[in-house]
């Protein structure tokens, strides 16, 4: 089943990449960007809850959606491109096994836990 999740996951972002290219931006600005929802993880600076809610915010796939739907609503291409970089990096940080964050632990995902245990 895990495979199964990581091929649909997979899909997603091969998705992603084809809705990049109906934008007319250069593949720099994705590249330089992809990793961006990653800054979610400076709220783990705070501590662990605060971390996880931030991490989650910046990679939260209805989030991606919402704003990549009122990018091209209110044709505003910041938010388009926005939506599809979080929506892209999400997919292939699942694709990797890391998911969404629970308070208690980083390391602790709606995947399961990341790494040995």
């Amino acid at each position: 089943m895990k495979n199964i999740l990581k091929l649909e996951e997979l899909a997603m972002f091969a998705l992603a990449l084809y809705l990049y290219t109906t934008l007319d931006l250069s593949w720099w600005l994705f590249a330089a960007f992809f990793l961006a929802p990653d800054l979610g993880m400076l709220g783990y600076l705070v501590n662990s809850k605060t971390g996880a809610v931030t991490y989650n915010i910046t990679h939260h796939k209805a989030l991606a959606v919402a704003c990549y739907l009122a990018g091209v609503l209110l044709t505003m291409p910041v938010l388009t491109f926005a939506g599809i970089i979080m929506f892209a990096h999400s997919s292939f940080d699942r694709v990797l096994g890391y998911g969404l964050k629970y308070s208690d632990n980083f390391k602790n995902t709606h995947l399961g836990v990341i790494g040995r245990t």
